[in-house]
């Protein structure tokens, strides 16, 4: 039985699916030969009957992984969805967008030693935290992990990671979430554009009008708030948090390629190191400063912030290993659910307004999303459908011709009468 890990490339805290991975190949047993009355049976037996144990097999396969993938979908839908509400009513008591992504990004540490429980409670080969972290070393290049690689392949992600979070927090205080979560959904377009221009991808015409679409809902979110300048600020920053998560995967693929689950969560954790040793002085300056100023720490809600650690942890676990239990694209249709979800939130708790400009840019939105989540070959898939039914649909006449034709020759032969004594 040949076995494939899985390879994923780590994404940035709110950015979209897992952006690569190899198909984890099934057992594959050859079939046994046809006992002596199975071989005198009718070639159409087995169709016509019941299905064989290997096709039972792999129906109830696809069917745990689809049970999985709702479980997934849920999983992302409320993570997401709790964690940018959390934050938009954090904002209300504590207002310090930078350091709630400081606190936040921090717990991006505790990636690896989960990843090390799973891995004592699954694998059958059990290796030392020693062991196991030099062998997910080898991602970095035959030296592993040195200074030099920290500073030149993990640095520059720590600071794009910082910087998607922190605009898409910061958007959060300028206009509702329902806005910032569907204008975030445009960074899997921005990805497409960045790939086809950097990575050489194969164009598709499909994803190009999903492009389009996505920036068209753009400027109709902008336009339905009048272009005020609150308004207009606040849009700007979600596109900005957006195109970096876009611009922090492609050049994730470009220069790293993809990752296997263990090497993605050292890698993650590596990002909190990063943090709490070179990003930290950050908060401290924007404290004295008072740009970010509270006047005692009994007056920070820490409930709040460590309530949206753990969702915002949450999110990035199941958004970078859930493709070991479903497909990848229900991860995606999980964070479009998150879009819903926050608008009736909002309905409720805010003064949002759902006139027909906002709610025709969501669908438009969403719309190019779901477009982005067509595979490559999903035109080779579409002519093969047609194909079938084309030749189903000439078929069914001719048989019914032929049905016709015996019909009424056996009513003949019937009628005719017989001289035979």
């Amino acid at each position: 039985m040949k076995k494939h890990s899985a390879r994923v490339a780590p994404l940035s805290a709110c950015n979209s699916p897992v952006l690569t991975l190899t198909k984890v190949e099934g057992e594959e047993r050859p079939r046994d030969s046809p006992g002596p009355a199975e071989a005198q049976a009718p070639a159409g037996a087995e169709a016509g009957g019941r299905t064989s144990h290997p096709c039972w097999r792999c129906s109830r396969a696809q069917l745990k992984k689809m049970f999985w993938g709702v479980a997934v979908v849920l999983c992302v839908c409320s993570s997401w969805t709790g964690s940018t509400q959390l934050a938009k009513l954090t904002f209300r008591k504590f207002d310090a967008p930078f350091t709630l992504t400081w606190f936040a990004t921090n717990w991006n540490v505790l990636f690896f030693p989960l990843y090390y429980v799973g891995h004592i409670c699954k694998s059958t080969e059990k290796q030392s935290v020693k062991q196991r972290y030099r062998e997910c070393c080898r991602f970095f290049g035959d030296n592993g992990l040195t200074l030099k690689v920290f500073f030149t392949k993990a640095a520059p992600f720590g600071v794009l990671w910082t910087l998607t979070n922190y605009l898409y927090l910061h958007a959060i205080k300028k206009v509702n979430t329902t806005d910032v979560s569907v204008l975030f959904c445009c960074n899997k377009a921005f990805v497409f554009l960045l790939s086809w221009i950097v990575l050489r991808d194969r164009f598709m015409g499909v994803r190009i009008v999903a492009a389009i679409l996505a920036i068209a809902g753009i400027v109709m979110m902008t336009y339905a708030d009048g272009f005020h300048s609150h308004s207009v600020i606040g849009i700007a920053l979600v596109v900005g948090s957006a195109s970096m998560s876009a611009l922090y995967k492609v050049l994730f693929k470009l220069l790293l390629g993809s990752a296997k689950f263990g090497e993605a969560a050292l890698f993650l954790s590596i990002l909190g190191v990063f943090n709490i040793l070179f990003i930290t002085c950050i908060p401290v300056i924007l404290y004295f400063t008072k740009v970010e100023y509270w006047s005692s720490f009994d007056d920070i809600p820490w409930g709040n912030l460590c309530g949206f650690s753990v969702l915002l942890l949450t999110f990035n676990i199941v958004l970078n290993f859930g493709i070991a239990v479903t497909y990848p694209t229900l991860m995606s249709v999980g964070i479009v659910f998150s879009v819903p979800v926050n608008a009736v939130v909002d309905h409720y708790t805010s003064k949002i307004v759902f006139n027909g400009v906002r709610v025709i840019a969501i669908i438009i939105i969403g719309l190019g999303f779901l477009l982005l989540l067509l595979p490559e070959e999903w035109d080779v898939w579409l002519i093969k459908l047609l194909t079938r039914l084309k030749v189903r649909k000439k078929e069914e006449p001719a048989e019914g011709g032929a049905d016709l034709g015996s019909g009424a020759q056996s009513k003949a032969r019937r009628a005719r009468p017989s001289f035979a004594r």
